[in-house]
């Protein structure tokens, strides 16, 4: 049982990262390169990520350079930027692209805390889902090999335990993403 457990245990803690890396997309008025992360760029029939066809940095608070490998990369970087839903405009300077993070208005603010609530609350019914899972094969186990009624109440207990750890992890993130996004 202490395997199952365990598998259902790594299973949470791949859920959280996967909601820390959305909270991650989620652009904030601070520049991040990870807001370029799930961006996808047309290089030579390939759909490619920016960051495996340049450099990027945030030399500024408000401010992300993108410093593209292959120079006749740059037209496709800014088309990607551009047909994104960032509302993001590149400026070019030859070899090198300028992204400029504005300032995010109240409601804009309002909306993205909207959007992280909703991403923690797919992380916390992810959870919820291993927690069904996890207690299913519990009592499978029950069944095929005989555990007592008292190891099936303790591991539901742990399983239990385990799964209020990981959704007050992601109450957390959301929080401080929150924070984080509310900022001016």
């Amino acid at each position: 049982m202490d395997r199952l457990i365990a598998q259902y245990k790594q299973q949470m803690q791949d859920s959280v990262a996967v909601v820390q890396a959305e909270f991650d997309t989620i652009r904030t008025g601070r520049a991040s390169p990870a807001i370029l992360d799930r961006l996808r760029v047309d290089y030579y029939g390939s759909q490619l990520p920016i960051n495996q066809l340049a450099t990027i940095g945030a030399p500024e608070p408000r401010l992300l350079v993108i410093t593209p490998w292959d120079k006749s990369a740059v037209a496709a970087i800014e088309k990607a930027i551009m047909t994104s839903d960032l509302g993001l405009t590149p400026a070019s300077e030859g070899n090198v692209i300028r992204l400029a993070i504005p300032s995010l208005t109240e409601e804009r603010r309002e909306e993205l805390g909207k959007i992280a609530n909703k991403k923690a609350e797919e992380g916390r019914t992810v959870i919820r889902n291993i927690r069904r899972d996890a207690n299913a094969g519990i009592d499978k186990m029950e069944k095929d090999e005989g555990l007592s009624e008292d190891e099936v109440e303790v591991g539901k207990r742990e399983v239990q335990q385990m799964t209020g750890d990981f959704i007050e992890q992601i109450d957390e993130l959301v929080e401080k993403k929150i924070a984080e996004i509310m900022e001016i």
